[in-house]
């Protein structure tokens, strides 16, 4: 197999893998998709895997740059933190009033293909967990130091993201379909779901499981996995 095309399916791979544990931006692609449909959906979650794609090119070029911006990676968090936690206020708002039906934050006027570029922007997860990915690749030789790699690998991080987050965004509308008039129900679900998300960012900041840190210990953002998806 040509080392480019093997590392497009590699970027694909550990993108779709990546995006299906439950996240900030995946539950909220799946909400919109309860609410707004899947389109607006789609153009929330392209809106986000643009900034995505933009954080992983510039942490191949850009590497020591970005270690050194500890205070905007641990302010960003910070924000990450207070997002999800209005999400969750908002599901639970719409979960007791059932009349409203609508999440305050997700069903702001701004236009869901910029609402999906702002979360994006705002989520420093991804920069270790690329970083993580792209050390452990150019370690193996997987990934070279070349323009048509860094390519290849970006199209498939963005088709495996894109992939993975319409696993949430169809899974919504079956949820909805299952459900039917039940949609407080999801609503509380969903809730729980960004709660928790909240009160794992919040471990994860006090304890000092910062970006920073887990850019200077790739191991700690691929976890073994590398041998599973690579051998």
């Amino acid at each position: 197999m040509p080392a480019i095309i093997r590392i497009f399916f590699v970027g694909m791979l550990v993108s779709f893998v990546g995006s299906l544990p439950l996240g900030t931006l995946n539950v909220a692609a799946m909400q919109i998709s309860i609410l707004s449909g899947i389109t607006q959906a789609m153009l929330f979650s392209l809106g986000s895997l643009l900034v995505e794609i933009i954080y992983v090119r510039v942490s191949l070029v850009a590497v020591d740059w970005i270690r050194k911006q500890d205070k905007i990676l641990k302010t960003l968090e910070w924000i990450t933190f207070f997002i999800v936690v209005a999400l969750a206020a908002s599901s639970f708002y719409a979960a007791m009033h059932p009349s409203a039906g609508k999440n305050i934050v997700l069903s702001s006027t701004l236009p869901k293909f910029f609402l999906g570029v702002v979360m994006s922007a705002l989520n420093p997860v991804q920069i270790p967990f690329w970083f993580g990915w792209s050390t452990v690749l150019f370690t193996k030789k997987i990934l070279l130091p070349r323009n048509s790699h860094y390519n290849f690998y970006i199209i498939g991080i963005g088709l495996g993201t894109f992939t993975g987050n319409c696993v949430f965004i169809f899974g919504g509308r079956l949820m909805v379909d299952k459900l039917n008039a039940n949609q407080h129900i999801l609503s509380w679900i969903i809730g729980g779901i960004f709660a928790v998300t909240a009160i794992i960012q919040l471990i994860r900041i006090l304890r000092k499981k910062d970006p920073v840190s887990q850019m200077n210990h790739p191991e700690e953002v691929t976890h073994g996995l590398e041998n599973k998806i690579l051998d």
